[in-house]
């Protein structure tokens, strides 16, 4: 692989982004077809469903698709799900090389796509830049291989890690520009989740509001007791998915005739079993689920090791010791039972600054 293969995969990344917002539960996957240094067809998976991004492609391509070379952020699909096989397609259309930025974790395709090309003559390599298509596809990887989705908290706080005054007081501790930013991580997101603390506290609607977006995320509460009130904003419009451990049958009737979905998944505690909600969560498609709640859920979901990233706006303020923390970890005697971070990301965001951290497996 050469200069102009990173060039045309970078092309093929930047399609697949153009599907950030619409592809779930399927990959984000742009794809260019490249003949002496031209291209003759490009295309990106715009909704599951709908034609993948080689099909789009090479219907773009036509008869020029021939002797051509296919650079595709994922391995083209061998099986037969909602649409044909790409691989297949690509064959047919007399495509001579294909490069791969990633092999399909799906264990349906799993380098059998890859194989198929292989088989049939053409030229095939994959791992050109990988890194990037697989942060373009983290959720989608994370059900793949784990079954459970890949988990982003967000938390807006101050500078000294404040999320809220000792009264409850939060609106607004960042700036315009952070609470709108935030729109673009609930845009990609499959699902928002939130505790009924937040819910009965600050009555959100966890929606995708300010910017363009063909789709809401399914909103996901975690209600033990059923305590949400019938008037809740979160039972209004978009999907609502409530997660319980109360047996209250009527009440749960009565949610259900509002529209929204609710599940029974009690832990031993008698609270709502988290593990089991993220199984669920990833047997429903969803990929990535953008966590925006208080201390108290927020410490429960980073003990258990079921946080996978945060996004952390910090304002340029301090609120003192007496305001409330964003995370509630109980006391640490050892270092050891800290949480480690990785920084990822980390710029201003109007007068905020943006932190993205991973979660350090690490000590």
């Amino acid at each position: 692989m050469n200069s102009a293969d990173s060039q045309w995969m970078a092309q093929a990344l930047r399609l697949a982004e153009r599907g950030l917002y619409t592809t779930s539960p399927n990959p984000r996957v742009g794809c260019v077809l490249v003949k002496e240094n031209s291209v003759v067809g490009e295309g990106w998976h715009e909704r599951a469903g709908e034609p993948h991004a080689e099909v789009h492609a090479l219907r773009a391509a036509g008869t020029l698709a021939r002797g051509t070379t296919a650079y595709v952020t994922l391995e083209p699909c061998s099986h037969h799900g909602r649409t044909p096989p790409c691989a297949e397609a690509l064959i047919a259309a007399g495509v001579s090389r294909v490069v791969a930025a990633m092999q399909d974790p799906n264990p349906l395709v799993a380098g059998q796509g890859l194989q198929k090309l292989r088989a049939a003559g053409i030229e095939v390599e994959c791992g050109l830049m990988e890194a990037a298509a697989r942060e373009l596809n983290i959720g989608f990887v994370s059900r793949m291989t784990s079954g459970t989705p890949w988990v982003r908290s967000k938390i807006a706080a101050s500078l000294d890690g404040r999320t809220a005054l000792a009264n409850g007081t939060s609106k607004w501790i960042t700036g315009s520009a952070a609470r709108r930013d935030v729109q673009h991580w609930r845009a990609r997101s499959c699902a928002v989740l939130t505790g009924i603390g937040t819910v009965l506290a600050d009555d959100p609607q966890l929606n995708v509001r300010e910017i363009d977006s063909a789709r809401q995320p399914l909103r996901v509460v975690l209600d033990s007791e059923l305590r949400i009130s019938l008037k809740a904003r979160i039972l209004q419009g978009a999907q609502t998915l409530i997660y319980t451990a109360s047996s209250d049958v009527a009440k749960q009737n009565v949610l259900k005739s509002r529209g929204a979905d609710v599940v029974t998944l009690a832990g031993a505690d008698g609270k709502v079993d988290l593990p089991a909600v993220l199984s669920d969560l990833g047997k429903r498609g969803i990929n990535e689920v953008l966590v925006e709640s208080g201390r108290t859920l927020n410490g429960v979901l980073l003990k258990a090791g079921l946080v996978d990233e945060l996004v952390l706006y910090l304002a340029p303020q301090l609120l003192g010791d007496a305001a409330r923390g964003l995370a509630d970890l109980g006391e640490l005697t050892q270092l050891q039972q800290r949480v480690g971070l990785q920084w990822i990301d980390v710029r201003q965001v109007g007068d905020d600054l943006r932190i993205v951290a991973r979660i350090s497996k690490e000590k």
